[in-house]
């Protein structure tokens, strides 16, 4: 049993009101009983419209399953589809144009692009790695992943290749800060560098380590110290290229986590308020050797005429909230009922984030507090979001408009509307994002019944999601957010491969999105490369000149396999890979409480998994089965053989429990009713599944 304490009309598990009243309100300027009255009225005011966005979301779902059943052997008429649509309310009337109005933005968002971190923040020490990856050293990344091309042998430091890595990054300042005359292999003093510059103004200035140049809004610190190895083998004294990397990171408390009660939404809370106070610190231990990690400090430097400018030195720090659909059992409301987990986050976060707000505003220097919304279905949906943090900012006596949204474009509803989700919050939106796994699952989910879906390797290739990336960049722009708010892009989820990474992922910045995703901070240092290569202002400016490129109708084609005939070897290849993956990611997210990793894929490359990645892997068996492509003797036997396969691959993991021989662990049947119970899921989402038996272990390991 929880031990619970009264407060205000709620019922609240004894650790988590400890935390707010021993940790998050004192120098929040907010009393006890304040935050208290100010969650109450907000779970009780607002907790019957959550309730009902959430049945009107179950109301278009049959509407559309109904629609696609009563058609079924019929070819899929899509002015017809459309039209009904349009007729049931999911499709909304467009209204005028408009450009969002928020004000007091970070340059972060409004001004410079720059890769984008997404990590776990119940993990402190990814937390603060990702803060500290406002900077990389170019030297490291190309030396330690195959962003040349091959991986280091090991063995010691290889001269040779180190060679390469000085000559990749002096290639890299020859292309984008290029000398009057010369190239940068030929410098021996850096010192000079100013007046050698064919753009004096690429000039930013001197620190006490260094030169700091500056292209296309970011900057790229040049390190000069002779007394390490690798400075004191220059001729120019340069130890290392630091550029100026991750320029956001989103703290997350969603998809990359795993938090089904009081004692993990603590967690996730408290490192939040450590970002937040600029106080967190973890213990680390690396090579033999154990330190303390905290938040790095600023850069200062000084430029030509003597003045004193200072580069932050961490990222700008986004939260990510949860959706509007689950609940936690860590708050109960006057009526005993779980309330709704994104009216805690939105109130809990809030009051953390203020003591950034009340203190030396190390992580915004606007005055803002960003909050990442995701999973979120159409207008309706931001507008209550818009609700719940105006209730937020009345209760904690900030005012409107403090908290900013960012709006994940990752659901069909909102992709299909996105220019009246964006005018529900005009007046805080910072980004908008293509979140192209999650919208993977949910254009599954609902056109579950309209027929079997394409492969899921497929899917990148069809009409809907081209259309999708390009339509999230034109309706951002059309509606202000160029030099206002991000528009980003989605993950790169392959973190060994950096090579690859390299030749894709400047298509992102080329499409006009001024930020998107990386895995970690070294290939956010990469990824900066990409930002350099592109001025990402003229893309945009050069794509709103040429108006839409995505039409309604290529969005809403529904990516069916029409006329496909897979060979026996197909679909048992589709199977394996779908049942590999997700019992991969929930072995280690219902018996660890892992929310997000690096798991093993069929064919042992390591893939970033989280919740939205399960969630299409899941949805696809779900409507194979539905349609008859599959039986569930089928897929039940390929569940067994690939779990003996996740079994091996976790094997030298002390903490790992398999799931063989017998196949009748926790993990194991939450995995099968992802599947098995699929359809039924709502909007396709694993999180109804994964709580409910992450809750049984741990009930289980209680006694």
């Amino acid at each position: 049993m929880v031990e619970r304490v009264a407060r205000n009309g709620l019922n609240v598990a004894v650790e988590l009101a400890d935390f707010i009243e021993g940790q998050a309100l004192p120098s929040s300027g907010i009393t006890a009983d304040a935050f208290w009255q100010g969650l109450s009225d907000l779970v009780h005011d607002l907790t019957p419209a959550n309730r009902d966005l959430l049945q009107k979301r179950a109301e278009f779902q049959a509407t559309i399953d109904q629609w696609h059943i009563d058609r079924r052997g019929q070819p899929h008429d899509a002015a017809a589809y459309q039209a009904f649509l349009r007729e049931i309310g999911y499709l909304v009337p467009e209204g005028p144009d408009f450009s969002i109005e928020t004000a007091n933005l970070d340059p972060e968002i409004a001004e410079v692009p720059g890769a984008q971190l997404v990590v776990p923040v119940m993990n402190a020490r990814y937390a603060l790695n990702a803060a500290n990856a406002r900077w990389g050293s170019l030297y490291d990344a190309l030396y330690g992943t195959d962003a040349m091309g091959d991986l280091p042998k090991g063995g010691g430091y290889d001269p040779v290749r180190g060679a390469r890595v000085i000559a990749f990054a002096r290639a890299f300042l020859d292309d984008h800060f290029p000398l009057t005359t010369g190239s940068w292999a030929d410098v021996d003093d850096v010192a000079m560098i100013a007046d050698a510059l064919a753009y004096p103004g690429q000039f930013s200035g001197t620190t006490k380590g260094g030169v700091i140049l500056n292209n296309h809004g970011l900057h790229v610190y040049i390190r000069l110290d002779r007394d390490t190895a690798i400075g004191a083998s220059d001729k120019a004294g340069i130890s290392d290229l630091l550029l100026e990397s991750a320029m956001s990171a989103i703290m997350d408390c969603e998809d990359s986590v795993a938090a089904v009660d009081a004692a993990d939404k603590v967690l996730a809370y408290g490192n939040w308020l450590g970002l937040m106070k600029g106080d967190l610190r973890e213990e680390v231990s690396k090579g033999g050797k154990t330190f303390t990690r905290t938040l790095d400090p600023d850069y200062d430097y000084t430029d030509r005429s003597g003045k004193t400018h200072r580069l932050k030195g961490r990222a700008l720090m986004l939260v990510r909230n949860v959706g509007h659909l689950m609940t936690n059992p860590a708050i109960l409301d006057r009526d005993g009922a779980e309330v709704f987990e994104g009216l805690m986050d939105a109130m809990i976060t809030t009051l953390c984030a203020m003591h950034d707000l009340n203190g030396a505003r190390a992580n915004s220097s606007a005055g803002s507090v960003y909050v990442v919304k995701p999973k979120m279905h159409g207008p309706a949906e931001v507008a209550f979001a818009d609700q719940v943090f105006t209730q937020v900012e009345a209760a904690l006596g900030l005012p409107r408009y403090t908290v900013k949204l960012g709006i994940m474009d990752e659901e069909r509803r909102t992709s299909v509307n996105l220019k009246e989700c964006i005018r529900a919050a005009k007046h805080r939106v910072a980004f908008i994002n293509t979140g192209f796994l999650d919208r993977t699952g949910d254009e599954i989910h609902t056109s579950m019944q309209a027929g079997a879906m394409v492969r899921k390797g497929e899917m990148k290739n069809t009409a809907w999601i081209a259309a999708y990336e390009d339509n999230n960049v034109d309706v951002g722009l059309a509606c202000g957010l160029a030099g206002k708010a991000q528009i980003g892009k989605g993950m790169w989820a392959m973190p060994d491969l950096m090579a690859d990474m390299l030749a894709a992922k400047i298509a992102h910045p080329q499409a006009g999105a001024n930020c998107a995703w990386v895995p970690s901070p070294t290939a956010a240092t990469l990824h900066a490369m990409h930002y350099h290569d592109v001025d990402v202002k003229a893309r945009q400016a050069e794509i709103a000149k040429g108006g839409k490129r995505a039409s309604l109708d290529d969005l809403l084609t529904i990516p069916l396999a029409t006329g496909q005939n897979w060979s026996e070897a197909e679909i048992t290849a589709e199977l394996e890979n779908n049942a590999q993956g997700i019992l991969g990611y929930v072995v280690r997210w219902v018996d660890q409480g892992i929310g997000c990793s690096k798991v093993p894929d069929i064919h042992d490359v390591g893939l970033m998994e989280d919740r939205a990645t399960c969630r299409i892997s899941s949805q696809a068996l779900a409507n194979w089965l539905l349609h008859g492509v599959v039986s569930r003797d089928q897929v039940l036997a390929v569940m067994r053989r690939m779990a003996a396969v996740v079994d091996r691959q976790n094997d030298g993991d002390p903490l790992y429990t398999p799931m063989g021989p017998d196949f009748d662990t926790i993990a194991f049947q939450a995995a099968c009713d992802l599947v098995f119970l699929g359809v039924e899921q709502p909007s396709g989402y694993t999180e109804p599944v994964l709580h409910a038996r992450r809750l049984q272990l741990k009930a289980e390991q209680n006694g």
